[in-house]
């Protein structure tokens, strides 16, 4: 039997594209799990696919009360094992951002997944769960015309030291993951929904030749609510393909511009 038969996960932004990835690897895994989007027709979907496994909550994550009704939710399971804050929007225009839109993305990225975490830790703190907060590449660099969302998922990481930190007395464990490009809504939009194309952009930027897949995302947040994962707080797990390994060089041989040869690239 799975050590995660009969545990309890919320899951922010879980109905669709990587979040939904992760809610069916979670319910794979013996989960069951309370999904919060403001989807009504996602809502639907999930019920026709996992039937009593999964609890869809309408939930806007920037209001209060619609993060107390995750939490009840969960609790209806009798039990709270892991929060996985999943959910963000892309209100990014890089430097020309108004206010309105720096306020929304940190308020959706960053504020809701602190609050919510926040009203999970007495419940978690009962049987030692943890917390898992889905980050970015675009915290480590800079990308033309991004602005507010690399700053909200930068952010996102100092936020998991000050939950590990303060979380530790409860027995609770924080940790980030790291998603490189993956195959998602947002990856498919730009790419005219070709994933081979999106492979081969991407092989450009991350040393493993491709984009990520979602359920490599929902094998890492297991991996980290796991026994296996019991000394591991504050910590940063990387599923991002080498993206951060790779300098400003990236796969090529730079040195081969200097000397005359051609610059090999995949």
């Amino acid at each position: 039997m799975s050590e995660f038969q009969g545990k309890v996960a919320i899951v922010t932004g879980g109905a669709a594209s990587i979040g939904l990835d992760i809610t069916r690897g979670l319910v794979k895994a013996g989960f069951k799990v309370v999904v919060g989007s403001r989807s009504e027709a996602a809502g639907a979907a999930l019920t026709a696919e996992f039937g009593e496994a999964v609890r869809h909550v309408p939930a806007d994550i920037r209001r209060d009360e619609d993060l107390d009704a995750l939490v009840s939710a969960a609790l209806g399971w009798g039990r709270l094992d892991l929060v996985v804050n999943n959910a963000a929007v892309y209100d990014d225009e890089g430097a020309a951002s108004s206010r309105a839109s720096w306020l929304n993305t940190l308020d959706t990225n960053l504020v809701s997944s602190a609050i919510l975490s926040e009203k999970a830790r007495p419940h978690l703190a009962k049987v030692k769960g943890s917390i898992v907060n889905i980050s970015s590449i675009s915290a480590y660099a800079a990308q033309s015309g991004r602005w507010t969302y690399p700053v909200s998922k930068a952010a996102i990481l100092h936020l998991t030291h000050s939950q590990a930190l303060d979380y530790a007395k409860d027995g609770i464990r924080a940790n980030s993951v790291i998603l490189g490009w993956t195959w998602s809504a947002p990856i498919a939009g730009l790419s005219g929904n070709d994933q081979e194309k999106a492979d081969r952009v991407g092989a450009q930027f991350h040393i493993l030749g491709r984009v990520g897949r979602g359920p490599e995302a929902a094998s890492a947040i297991l991996f980290l609510a796991s026994e296996a994962a019991s000394f591991t707080t504050g910590s940063e797990l990387k599923v991002d393909g080498g993206y951060t390994a790779l300098g400003p060089e990236g796969p090529g041989q730079a040195i081969a511009l200097l000397t005359g040869g051609a610059a090999s690239v995949r």
